[in-house]
């Protein structure tokens, strides 16, 4: 039971490695990560009391 949880905690670890690389080198080849870049208007009435 030890070797597994030892596995798993291993294999966490290697994934975020690999995740925070990815977030680093993406970029690099043609991934992007911004956000679409639109502005939104949109008219709010307010009630008055």
């Amino acid at each position: 039971m030890g070797k597994l949880i030892k596995f798993l905690i291993y294999l966490a670890i290697i994934g975020f490695i690999g995740l925070a690389v990815y977030a680093y080198v993406g970029p690099f080849f043609g991934a992007d990560f911004a956000p679409p870049q639109v502005e939104i208007r949109e008219s709010v009435t307010l009630e008055q009391q």
